[in-house]
């Protein structure tokens, strides 16, 4: 499975972003590496840099890692988490301009063919207006 891009879901809800997670799962089975992380450190809406970084963490592997991500907050976040990646994994670690449930799943059924990271982030973001 390190061989294909891995996807993290990080949205200011915990429901929104374990249930997009699932829903990935149920549409293109387990070839694909998928962390879903929503919620601030006490639960409540929000997001957490150390939980997408332990996201990222989860499904990291050579050929990089794509987030979606819900609103503005989760962005920044995510781009905090990914400063803190060692400089080599940085680079492999990218936010997708997408729609968080349509490019998870479309992100993920490009990963699951075996799309590069440019590639999976490309086939997400072609849906974004």
């Amino acid at each position: 499975m390190s061989d294909k891009v891995g996807i993290v879901i990080v949205s200011h809800s915990p429901d929104v972003a374990k249930g997009t997670g699932d829903m990935v799962r149920q549409m293109v089975g387990e070839d694909v590496r998928v962390a879903a992380c929503g919620g601030d450190p006490a639960g409540g809406l929000g997001t957490d840099v150390a939980k997408i970084l332990a996201a990222i963490d989860e499904v990291y592997g050579e050929a990089g890692v794509a987030v979606l991500v819900d609103l503005g907050g989760a962005e920044t976040n995510t781009e905090m988490a990914i400063e803190m990646l060692d400089e080599g994994r940085r680079d492999k670690v990218v936010i997708c301009n997408a729609p968080i449930v349509e490019g998870a799943v479309m992100a993920a059924t490009e990963a699951s063919g075996g799309g590069t990271l440019d590639e999976v982030r490309a086939t997400a973001e072609e849906l974004s207006p």
